[in-house]
């Protein structure tokens, strides 16, 4: 009985031991949203010999009409018991594979985008790691069109307060979370009112795509459970920094940390060096993907320690990429840091085009520009020029236009998930464009 076998007979023993009556295939669409389909444990068995078949021209991205039928196989390696439906009768969830009716990957599957470029990285041996810090907002109630959500708090950064709602908050996502085998290694109050942040240990790349998008579902539960409501908008007010998604990135050679050089300036290998200029040159193209909202551009662009410009730094902040602090004795933690990912991306196509960007610059030898240790935001823009330093996208539209031309995000998304994501995100533009804003009345009907 082979490896596989063996983690489908752990499911279903634990079925029958957890008396659990219901079991939740889940699995994301193009734009990152959970999709979510209920089997009872007797269909299980079935589920992980032929899969679940479902209309693919129902979800977002996933087939056309004509070709409609696809089909959800569970992974046992992703079983869980969910903690807020613990309680007997129990409801589990795994996530699935989605593949065509013959049995083959379907190429419209995110996972898949993210298993294939994987791939192609233990083809040169490697083993991509990513270690999330997600940040998301807290809420008084459920917002409603028109009224401006009340964060749930005025605290600051690291702020402590005795019996605060945020820290109750985070102590009861944290223990769901955990209960659910995601480890997590640090959690405190963000900058803004309401703003959180809850850091994800190091884990495998796409493990790591399947705890962010069960972290949202955690975070909006334990929420809803505490009678308030949380959101991973990337910026939903004007005057406080946004919600990003700083994701902490290293090549792992079986055991050997790729990035690690003894000696080497900051400690980092020629790998280490050629994958941080693969995301420099590329990042413009993979922008419209780590920032897939017309939102997400006012978090780039509106301050608050959030990464607009092109460059990287030896513990700078301001730097799109940031290299961390060495620690003696701690090569095995060598790690480069990319800081312009919002945790409203799509986890899957974000790690899958961040990895594909970085292995281009291991493949081609690409050589690292020097780094930049000024704050780039207080540069004039004639200092950034001649430092070299490009802007990110400005707008969800530049990013698109500069998306389009990528051989890079074509290849690594596939033809399908690329040429659906760029006809959906041009729709959201061309929508947004046609808003007349708050700002506009305010600013202009008293005056013309």
């Amino acid at each position: 009985m082979g490896p596989v076998d063996k983690q489908e007979e752990f499911v279903l023993r634990t079925l029958e031991e957890r008396d659990v009556r219901f079991v939740r295939l889940w699995f994301t669409d193009v734009l990152g949203f959970l999709k979510s389909v209920a089997i009872a444990p007797a269909e299980l068995e079935g589920a992980f010999a032929e899969g679940i078949g479902f209309d693919g021209s129902a979800i977002e991205g996933f087939a056309r009409v004509y070709e409609a039928d696809m089909v959800a196989r569970p992974d046992p390696s992703t079983f869980q018991v969910l903690p807020w439906r613990g309680s007997p009768p129990a409801t589990a969830r795994m996530f699935c594979d989605i593949l065509m009716p013959d049995g083959s990957p379907s190429y419209a599957d995110p996972r898949y985008v993210l298993k294939r470029t994987l791939g192609k990285a233990a083809d040169l041996g490697f083993t991509f790691y990513t270690h999330p810090e997600i940040e998301f907002f807290l809420f008084e109630d459920r917002h409603e069109n028109g009224r401006t959500p009340i964060p749930v708090d005025r605290s600051g950064y690291f702020d402590h307060t005795a019996h605060g709602m945020s820290q109750d908050f985070r102590r009861e996502a944290i223990t769901m979370l955990e209960a659910m085998g995601i480890s997590v290694e640090f959690s405190h109050h963000e900058g803004a009112p309401g703003q959180q942040e809850i850091d994800l240990r190091y884990a495998d790349a796409l493990a790591t795509a399947d705890n962010v998008m069960t972290f949202r579902v955690v975070v909006k539960e334990v929420a809803l459970g505490q009678g308030i409501s949380a959101s991973f908008m990337p910026k939903p007010f004007t005057e406080w920094p946004g919600s990003g998604m700083h994701t902490h990135m290293s090549l792992f050679e079986g055991d050997r940390n790729a990035f690690f050089e003894s000696g080497a300036e900051y400690h980092l290998s020629k790998v280490a060096r050629s994958f941080i200029a693969g995301l420099l040159r590329h990042a413009g193209e993979i922008t419209a993907v780590t920032n897939q909202w017309v939102n997400s551009y006012k978090r780039l662009w509106g301050g608050g320690e959030a990464p607009a410009y092109v460059c990287w730094g030896h513990n700078n902040r301001s730097a799109l990429v940031r290299v961390p602090m060495y620690k003696p004795d701690k090569g095995q933690s060598t790690r480069i840091e990319f800081r312009s990912l919002d945790s409203a991306a799509n986890p899957y196509l974000a790690y899958a085009v961040l990895l594909a960007a970085g292995l281009k610059g291991v493949e081609e030898g690409y050589e690292l520009p020097p780094g930049a240790e000024d704050d780039v935001w207080s540069l004039t823009e004639g200092e950034r020029r001649a430092l070299g330093i490009d802007p990110l996208p400005q707008s969800l539209d530049e990013a698109i236009r500069i998306m389009e031309n990528s051989e890079l995000v074509a290849e690594t998304l596939g033809e399908h998930v690329f040429d659906f994501f760029l006809r959906n995100k041009q729709a959201e533009w061309e929508e947004y464009r046609q808003q007349v804003t708050a700002f506009e009345r305010d600013r202009l009907l008293p005056v013309i």
